[in-house]
């Protein structure tokens, strides 16, 4: 029988929510907890909460949480026996598994040898090809020349996917419906996996086109034991990134689970495989599945199978790594009901989904479901991690109530002042597909624009409290912006509503009674109620609009007015100030302005380049994510401001471009 191995301390080698996610089973459990932090994590939630902390570095994760070196030597210095790797930076890192057993600490998580068979797709391709899993046709094979790839894929038949053996969420991926350009789309998918991985290496399969992706939860320990946990659907994703997660699939019943769920078994006893774990398969029309890959850790979907089961993986995670037998048996593992995740990112869908950083000028999280998140009294979102700021999960006794439940934890959510994807998520869940439960990958892209569709009325409705706000109501005696209308006489205001222009007239109608024009559209605004906070930059407002009663939070920067109206944010630029716009202006003025913060990465061009719109000039990185920024105009380049590895707020000026004099 296998030894146990106790331990008492653990030091949670990761960050943010899943680093308070470890800590808060961990003490409930007895154990004592370890904080790691980088220097941008200095005060953050998980540092305070754990026992005891320890800085590792700089802000940068390769300086911090990527350096395995200073993470065992923290271990050591606050007596920490067990490391748990919570998801990302080294929860799947062979080397770091075996620094841990060189420094004779319990790596809470599978084997070294483990994590290497599952961490390379074209060799993981080829064990579970050998334990009789089923695995999409492909080549996984060892000779990378360029034209036995094209061969190969003829041989597969077109449309094909492009993987890059290492790493993943999306990195070096590359659909490929047609022959003519597979050496382009091979060039890229190489180009990314390197940069990225430090290994250009792809395998070839047949792409399954709009399938779902379903992925088993899989627990096992040293004594035999592997049990499965059911399924999760993740179809709905955008770039190859998880957006909604739910458990169980809408397109699994129990006879397609049974077969998934031993299938899933049997990959993990052919490899030895123990602790918590996660196969992943593509689920065709015709009840089709096919292995993609094994994610050896925890995964940041594990909270709807924790609802579902009532099981907490991280406990039993912790039993496994202690050696002792699973408590629990697969005949007494149920599901019931039905739960449902959203990842809140901080990130915009009206520009691309560009990751966001900054500080949040009010955060409020729904009380009535569990929210992961790592968000303190003074949240700042920092551009050198994840943009995923929250998880948002809601259990139900059906899909439909899980499904309301959420729609209304997203509406309840207040988080202002940086852009996020919660109204697009909302607009997920309440899309006709995906509540018929009929969504696959091919979901956003396919509904993509009724997606990010804008309201009207709701975009009138936000004109007219943001005028009431900036140029109609006193708070404190001084105004939301320094001033009140005292008069019954129309006031012209200016707006940008999410970068949408809007005219509004805003006038007092008779005592607490005033009326906006908006676009041409009248909107009676009667306040009842104004509680404002920090000197009336912040605060709630109760008031009537169009004669029924809403309550609102708002928060004010500058000439900029977060408001949550209509269970949605929503951000108002006063323009009523600005100069005008000169007739003819161009568009673009010259000065290349960085979109987010991040780090320089590149520099694409230099002083007294002659360039046209469109021209790369700046690649930033924020967020595990590069952005190319580009000429806005055609002219000669006067100014280039920063160089590789310089660090840059939003707005900063990068580039500056002088556009030839016109021909008098």
């Amino acid at each position: 029988m296998a030894e146990p191995t106790p331990f008492s301390t653990i030091l949670i080698a990761n960050r943010g929510e899943i680093a308070r996610r470890v800590i808060r089973t961990a003490r409930r459990l007895g154990y004592r907890t370890v904080a790691v932090y980088s220097d941008a994590d200095a005060g953050a939630a998980h540092v305070r909460e754990a026992d005891r902390a320890v800085r590792i570095g700089e802000a940068a994760p390769a300086a911090s949480y990527l350096k395995i070196d200073a993470i065992i030597a923290a271990a050591k210095a606050a007596g920490a026996d067990a490391i748990h790797p919570g998801y990302g930076f080294l929860a799947e890192n062979a080397a770091f598994a075996g620094a841990c057993a060189e420094a004779g600490i319990v790596f809470i998580g599978p084997s070294p040898a483990a994590i290497i068979a599952m961490g390379d797709k074209a060799g993981a391709k080829r064990v579970m090809e050998a334990a009789g899993v089923p695995c999409v046709p492909g080549y996984q094979g060892e000779d990378q020349d360029e034209a036995r790839l094209a061969a190969e894929a003829g041989r597969i038949g077109f449309p094909v996917m492009i993987k890059a053996t290492a790493g993943g969420g999306g990195r070096g991926m590359r659909l490929v419906e047609r022959e003519a350009d597979f050496p382009a789309a091979l060039k890229s998918a190489r180009s990314e996996a390197q940069s990225a991985f430090g290994n250009p290496d792809v395998i070839i399969e047949k792409a399954i086109l709009s399938p779902r992706h379903v992925e088993i939860q899989v627990i096992a320990d040293r004594h035999g034991n592997v049990l499965h946990l059911g399924e999760r659907d993740c179809s709905v994703q955008r770039r190859h990134q998880k957006v909604i997660e739910e458990a169980p699939s809408p397109a699994v019943d129990e006879d397609l689970r049974a077969r998934m769920g031993e299938t899933a078994v049997q990959a993990a006893r052919a490899i030895g495989y123990e602790g918590a774990g996660t196969l992943e398969f593509l689920l065709d029309a015709q009840g089709r599945y096919y292995f993609m890959e094994m994610n050896t850790r925890l995964q940041v979907e594990h909270p709807v199978t924790e609802a579902v089961t009532g099981l907490d993986l991280v406990e039993l995670q912790l039993i496994a790594a202690a050696g002792a037998p699973l408590p629990i048996t697969q005949a007494q593992v149920q599901v019931r009901g039905h739960a449902i995740e959203v990842r809140l990112c901080a990130e915009d869908p009206a520009k691309g989904f560009m990751p966001q950083s900054g500080r949040f000028r009010a955060w409020a999280p729904t009380t009535a479901l569990r929210v992961d998140h790592a968000l303190g009294g003074d949240p700042e979102i920092s551009p050198y991690y994840d943009s995923m700021i929250a998880k948002v999960i809601a259990h139900g006794d059906s899909r439909a109530d899980a499904c309301r439940k959420l729609i209304h934890g997203l509406e309840d959510t207040v988080a202002l002042g940086i852009a996020t994807n919660q109204g697009f998520l909302a607009a997920c869940l309440a899309h006709p597909v995906f509540a018929a439960g009929q969504a696959t990958t091919a979901f956003i892209g396919a509904h993509g624009d009724e997606l990010l569709a804008r309201d009207a009325r709701a975009d009138r409705r936000a004109a007219a409290v943001a005028a009431l706000l900036l140029h109609g109501i006193a708070t404190d005696g001084r105004g939301v912006a320094g001033r009140s209308l005292a008069h019954t006489l129309p006031v012209p205001v200016l707006l940008a509503v999410d970068g949408i222009a809007m005219g509004v007239s805003i006038a007092r109608a008779g005592p607490g009674r005033f009326t906006a024009e908006v676009e041409g559209e009248i909107v009676e605004l009667a306040p009842v109620e104004l509680a404002p906070e920090a000197q009336g930059v912040a605060g709630a407002l109760v008031a009537a609009i169009d004669g029924t009663t809403t309550r609102l939070r708002f928060a004010r920067d500058g000439h900029v007015l977060h408001l949550h109206l209509d269970g949605r944010p929503v951000r108002i630029d006063d323009r009523s100030f600005e100069p005008a716009h000169r007739a003819g202006e161009a568009a673009g003025d010259g000065r290349i302005r960085a979109a987010m913060n991040g780090r320089v990465v590149a520099v694409l061009a230099a002083i007294g380049d002659e360039v046209e719109p469109g021209r790369p000039l700046v690649t930033l990185e924020a967020m595990k994510m590069e952005h190319v920024h580009k000429a806005d105009l055609a002219g000669r380049i006067t100014a280039i401001t920063v160089g590789e590895g310089d660090q840059v707020g939003a707005g900063q000026v990068l580039v500056e471009i002088e556009a030839p004099a016109a021909a008098g």
